[in-house]
């Protein structure tokens, strides 16, 4: 008798949108269904692995770290591993949830899921996009900006868009100031640049009814009688090559549109057409002062080409958990978390590593490498 096959739920958005705090609250709200959480980030360490991973251990949820910044491409030899090894494991799991980085597309995942390899075991659910509604709002994914430049401004806007037309669902985030005009104003906008997504979610405090996030089952197959993948007992050899489409699931449609995907050939276009793109982690055995660092932080998004900062340092309070997107800076104090070392990653345009390590330190008034 054949298992039933595991929901899949893929979190895309651009640096910054707030992917994992609406994890984090998805976790702590979704006591009745055990997950297991895929994290890839675009860099050297999982920052937002270990953030979740706390949530984790209190939630008994699994944290997986994937350390290509590029999850499910052809090259990434973590991805089919890991989720061969959850299907072992299929009677402690309710539901996959994979955040992809804010610097790739979430079809790569989407295609694999499609696969022979994985489709008679895992099932697409949705894909969620989400999106900084004020930064939306400012321009901040089509406008040139003096800082950054028109290469940049046209990297982020290709990027942006190429996340919205992948995705079931986008997710408006960072709302909580904003009246109904302004709300308006951004679903409005959403829909001028994704016109087929079929739904908007508002997520006041980043958080999602999981009633309307999880076992949405949108992407179930329309000939379901005529596939026979027999017993799935245990998974075969994975391939590792590129997934041709091959129409497994009643197709990525929305609202009653043709059936569309998205081929492989097209998910490193916006990295090997613009390489610029970095990310690296600057360290301090320091206490920090919250206040200082924060105001650190929001300087030197201003001089320099950085468009997400995000980490944690120790200070007197317990632990500072910093967010940086250009130089809006978010700062709160855990309480209850302990860390040995600042950790910060920076992730811009072509940015500078000795001069931010220079510079931080000045400002800070302690040492970084």
């Amino acid at each position: 008798m054949s298992a039933p096959r595991i929901p899949v739920t893929v979190v895309t958005g651009f640096l910054g949108a707030g992917k994992t705090t609406l994890l984090s609250n998805l976790i702590r709200d979704s006591k009745q269904r055990r997950l297991a959480i895929l994290v890839n980030e675009f860099g050297e360490v999982s920052i937002d692995g270990a953030l979740l991973r706390g949530e984790g251990e209190r939630s008994e949820v699994e944290i997986h770290d994937l350390s290509n910044g590029l999850v499910a491409y052809d090259d990434d030899a973590d991805f089919l591993p890991t989720m061969q090894a959850l299907w072992q494991r299929r009677s402690l799991i309710d539901h996959v949830l994979i955040e992809t980085s804010g610097l790739a597309l979430p079809s790569a995942v989407m295609e694999q899921l499609q696969g022979e390899a994985l489709a008679p075991y895992f099932v697409l659910d949705a894909t969620l996009a989400v999106v900084d509604t004020p930064l939306l709002l400012g321009g901040g994914f089509g406008q040139p900006s003096a800082a950054d430049g028109p290469a940049v401004d046209a990297s982020i806007a290709d990027l942006f868009n190429q996340q919205l037309a992948n995705a079931d669902i986008v997710v408006l985030n960072k709302i909580d100031g904003l009246d109904d005009d302004a709300l308006l104003s951004a679903e409005a906008r959403v829909r001028e640049l994704a016109p087929t997504i079929r739904f908007i979610e508002l997520a006041y405090d980043a958080k999602l009814d999981t009633r309307l996030t999880l076992g949405l089952h949108l992407h179930e197959p329309a000939n379901t009688g005529h596939r026979h993948y027999g017993p799935v007992a245990s998974m075969p050899g994975l391939a590792m090559r590129p997934l041709s489409n091959q129409g497994l699931l009643d197709g990525h449609s929305h609202g009653g549109l043709g059936a569309h995907s998205h081929g492989l050939a097209t998910h490193k276009h916006f990295h090997e057409q613009d390489p610029g793109w970095q990310s690296f982690m600057i360290r301090s055995k320091a206490a920090q002062d919250p206040d200082t660092l924060r105001q650190a932080v929001a300087t030197l998004a201003r001089e320099e080409p950085i468009l997400r900062v995000k980490g944690f340092a120790p200070c007197d309070d317990g632990r500072a958990l910093i967010q940086a997107v250009r130089n809006r800076v978010e700062l709160r104090i855990d309480p209850v978390g302990t860390s040995k070392q600042a950790q910060l990653v920076f992730i811009g345009y072509h940015p500078s590593r000795p001069r931010l390590v220079e510079r931080l330190g000045e400002l800070t008034g302690t040492p970084w490498h």
